[in-house]
């Protein structure tokens, strides 16, 4: 378990590793665990966009509280519906999913329902709104409902009077705390990840999440250092070899997944239990 768990942590290592060094260094030496110069100066090129960085990141936790809480309310009542066997409609909503999960309108489509219809161009619910539901997550969901908790229990509830809601509500959620967990990850990973979506409908600075704004600063570089090779001078080709290219790269992992490696150790006792209850019957 020990030499398994360096395979996993020298990757991570030699990535914090390669961000802290000199552009020299990396020439010189490659990728190293040990580089032989180390500087700060691709942290400080980064976060020169002072405030920005800030809000981008205000945005990312943002939407990666709201999204997933969204997502789990929706999907857990979905799931429900469709893994309750005496619920009117339950065959209609599962041919519905099902549907989905075979057709989509494609990308031009949702532009054009998202921003003619929907009016969500920068405006901040296009991240939690598109994404509230996942019909892969719903049939988690549903699977996990179907071997966990007996008809049996639903069929008591109703002879006691208790009605749908009431039966979500305290017998289905109390018992479905693992599933939620396992598939709040799914949604909180995805939503921190997620930069595709401000590249379409973001243009105001402030709702700029930190992956799409991190990507844009990638993109300046490369574009900076690309275009400006064949008419540079001496001493502007000096400025040029100076600016971090692939530090920048592993610097901009580091940012973007260091939150995440902090929060996942909270979630693992659940995810773990998600992930395999059902698979053994006592």
């Amino acid at each position: 378990m020990t030499l398994l768990t360096l395979v996993f942590l020298i990757p991570v290592f030699l990535v914090i590793m390669v961000s802290f060094s000199t552009p020299e260094s990396l020439l010189r030496k490659g990728y190293s665990l040990f580089p032989s110069q180390m500087t700060l100066t691709t942290y400080q090129y980064l976060f020169k966009t002072g405030r920005q960085i800030l809000q981008s990141y205000k945005v990312t936790i943002a939407r990666t509280i709201i999204g997933p809480l969204i997502s789990l309310v929706v999907m857990s009542m979905y799931s429900f519906v469709i893994a309750y066997r005496s619920f009117p409609g339950r065959k209609f909503y599962t041919y519905f999913l099902f549907f989905s999960s075979i057709f989509s309108g494609g990308l031009v489509a949702s532009f054009i329902i998202n921003v003619r219809y929907l009016k969500l161009y920068d405006n901040f619910l296009i991240f939690v709104l598109p994404t509230a539901i996942s019909w892969f997550n719903v049939i988690i969901l549903r699977t996990f409902i179907q071997t966990t908790i007996p008809d049996s229990l639903f069929e008591a509830a109703k002879i006691d009077g208790a009605g749908d809601f009431r039966i979500f509500i305290q017998i289905v959620l109390p018992l479905f705390k693992a599933g939620l967990a396992t598939i709040g990850l799914f949604c909180v990973v995805g939503q921190w990840n997620e930069w595709s979506t401000a590249l379409l409908y973001i243009n105001k600075p402030e709702l700029v999440p930190i992956q799409t704004m991190l990507q844009r600063i990638q993109n300046n570089i490369n574009f900076i250092k690309n275009n400006s090779q064949m008419s540079a001078t001496q001493e502007e080709q000096m400025i040029l070899n100076a600016l971090p290219t692939e530090a920048a790269q592993m610097a901009i992992t580091v940012i973007a997944t260091a939150p995440i490696l902090c929060v996942y150790p909270f979630f693992q006792k659940y995810f773990v239990k998600g992930m395999t209850i059902g698979s053994v019957k006592g």
